[in-house]
C-alpha cells in the first residue's frame, strides 16, 4: 500500500480561518493571528462568551486585551509559535469594565508559512465555578466537623465531671467500653480499671442473673429500666439502664446511683478536722503506697488545675511534681525511712502549663493494711518572687572572680567548676535532708560517685566503709 505524501506547499496555502473555524470546535474560541500577534478573526464555539469581542479585538494587538500579569504569558506562547516550539497550554485573563475577569487556557499553534498563527481557547470559569463549589464544600464538611468536635469535647468534659456514676455497656457482650472516674471511684478501681470488664465482673456475682435479665429486657424492648444490685465491695446501688445506637452498634447507658446515705439530698457533714483540711489555703493529698491520690483537698484542685476531684483520683503524685521519676521517689524514700519529710522544695506544674514553686512536707497516715501517706503542698511562688533575687556569692566565687587576669583561665576555669559542684552537693544534701542515696539521685551520681565527692571536699561524717 502506498501513502500519499502532501506537498508542503500545500500547508502553507492553508486557509488559517478555515483551520480556526475547525480548530474552534474542539475549544470555546480560537482567534486568527498574524506575525506580529495582531488578532484578524476569532470564532466562538461558547454562548457565555461575550459577543462584542469580535468588534473590538479584531485589528488589535493579542496583548492589548489580557490584563497586566497575562501580557508575560501572551509574549511567551507568541515567541514559542514562532520558534516551531511544542505549543504549551496557558491560563490568561481578559478584563471586563464591570465584572471579573474572565480565565481562558490558550494553546498557540503556527500555521502556514506567512507567520499566521491561531490561539485556542477554553474558558475555565465552569472550572473554576466546579473548584470553587468543591472548596465551599470542603469549608462546610470542616465547620461541620469542627462542630462535631466542639460537641465531642463538652459531652467529654460533662461525662468526666458529673458526679453521677455512668458507664457505655455493649449491648452484646457488656462489656464496659467507658466509664468516668465517679464509677471507677464507686466499683473500687483505678481511673480506668473498669474499662475492658464486663458489667457483671463489677457487681456481685450473686446479683449476675438479675442483671442480665434487667439488661435483656432493655435490649428486647428498646425501654429504659432500672433494677438494684451490690458492688464487689457490698454497695447497694441502684442500676438504671437505657439503650441506644451508635456507628450500627447497640450500646447500654448505665447509671449507677448507691442507695446508702450517700445518695441523701442533705449534705455530707464531714468531722471538723476533715473540714478545716478541706478549707486549707495549702493542697492536701493522701495517697496509697504506691503514691497514687485517693482524696485531695480543693486547694489541690486548684494548684493540678482540676476541675473536680474525680479527675485528681488513682493519678499518681508524679503528674505533676517538676522532675518525674527522682521527686516522688525521694519523698516515698524518706517516708519509708523517717516517717516524715519537711519542706522539699520542688515545682508544681498545672494541666495546662501553670508551673510554680512549691514546699512539701509529708507524713505517714496510720491506716489498716497497707501504709497511706499525707502531703501538705505550699505554693512558695509569690513568696520568692518578693525575695531579693540577688543573694550575695559565696565568698570562694568572689575570690575567683578576683583572680581574673592573675592566674591562667584553664586553672581558674577548674577552680570554679570545684567550687559549683560543691555548692551543688550542699544542696542536695539540704533538700533531702542528708540523705544521700536521695542526694545522689538528684544529681544524677551513683552512691559511690556522690562518696567519692563528699570525702574530696569534706562534707559530712563519712565512715570508713564509706
Amino acid at each position: 500500500m502506498k501513502h500519499f505524501k502532501a506537498p508542503k506547499e500545500s500547508f502553507d496555502k492553508l486557509d488559517a480561518e478555515a483551520v480556526a473555524a475547525l480548530v474552534a470546535s474542539a475549544g470555546d474560541i480560537a482567534l486568527v493571528l498574524d506575525s506580529k500577534g495582531v488578532i484578524r478573526d476569532l470564532t466562538y464555539d461558547n454562548d457565555d462568551l461575550p459577543r462584542d469581542w469580535a468588534d473590538q479585538w479584531i485589528g488589535r494587538s493579542w496583548l492589548d486585551t489580557v490584563t497586566a500579569e497575562s501580557r508575560i504569558k501572551v509574549e511567551a506562547m507568541l515567541r514559542d509559535a514562532q520558534a516551531g516550539t511544542p505549543p504549551r497550554w496557558r491560563h490568561v485573563n481578559h478584563p471586563l469594565p464591570r465584572n471579573a475577569d474572565i480565565p481562558v487556557q490558550y494553546s498557540v499553534v503556527r500555521i502556514g508559512g506567512e507567520g499566521k498563527m491561531v490561539a485556542v481557547g477554553r474558558d475555565l470559569r465552569p472550572s473554576a465555578a466546579l473548584q470553587q463549589r468543591l472548596v465551599e464544600a470542603q469549608q462546610s464538611m470542616e465547620r461541620d466537623y469542627s462542630r462535631l468536635r466542639h460537641v465531642e469535647m463538652r459531652y467529654r468534659l460533662l461525662f468526666q465531671m458529673t458526679h453521677e456514676a455512668i458507664v457505655i455497656v455493649d449491648a452484646n457482650t457488656y462489656k464496659i467500653l467507658e466509664a468516668n472516674p465517679a464509677a471507677d471511684a464507686l466499683l473500687g478501681h483505678a481511673v480506668g480499671g473498669v474499662a475492658g470488664r464486663t458489667l457483671t465482673e463489677t457487681l456481685d456475682t450473686a446479683d449476675t442473673p438479675a442483671l442480665q435479665l434487667l439488661l435483656a429486657g432493655v435490649r428486647a424492648t428498646g425501654r429504659a429500666d432500672e433494677g438494684q444490685a451490690r458492688s464487689g465491695f457490698g454497695r447497694d446501688l441502684q442500676v438504671t439502664c437505657s439503650l441506644f445506637r451508635q456507628d450500627a452498634a447497640s450500646l447500654f447507658l448505665v447509671r449507677l446511683i448507691p442507695l446508702t446515705a450517700e445518695r441523701a439530698e442533705s449534705p455530707v457533714i464531714l468531722p471538723h478536722h476533715l473540714q478545716i483540711v478541706d478549707s486549707m489555703p495549702d493542697g492536701f493529698v493522701v495517697t496509697d503506697a504506691e503514691g497514687r491520690i485517693i482524696d485531695a483537698n480543693a486547694a489541690f484542685l486548684d494548684l493540678a488545675q482540676l476541675a473536680a476531684e474525680e479527675q485528681a483520683r488513682g493519678q499518681s503524685l508524679e503528674r505533676w511534681l517538676g522532675r518525674p521519676g527522682v521527686d516522688l521517689g525521694v519523698l516515698m524514700a524518706n517516708l519509708r525511712q523517717h516517717g516524715s519529710v519537711r519542706l522539699y522544695a520542688t515545682t508544681f506544674h498545672g494541666e495546662y502549663g501553670a508551673g510554680t514553686q512549691i514546699e512539701v512536707s509529708a507524713g505517714t497516715v496510720p491506716s489498716a493494711g497497707q501504709p497511706r501517706f499525707g502531703f501538705a503542698i505550699r505554693d512558695v511562688g509569690r513568696r520568692l518572687a518578693t525575695e531579693t533575687r540577688k543573694k550575695e556569692l559565696p565568698r570562694a566565687v568572689e575570690q575567683l572572680t578576683e583572680l581574673v587576669g592573675r592566674v591562667p583561665l584553664k586553672d581558674l576555669v577548674r577552680e570554679t567548676t570545684d567550687v559549683i559542684e560543691r555548692l551543688c552537693i550542699e544542696a542536695a544534701l539540704e533538700l533531702t535532708g542528708d540523705n544521700r542515696a536521695s542526694a545522689a539521685e538528684i544529681l544524677g551520681l551513683s552512691r559511690q560517685s556522690l562518696y567519692v565527692k563528699l570525702r574530696r571536699y569534706g562534707l559530712g561524717d563519712l565512715e570508713s566503709g564509706e
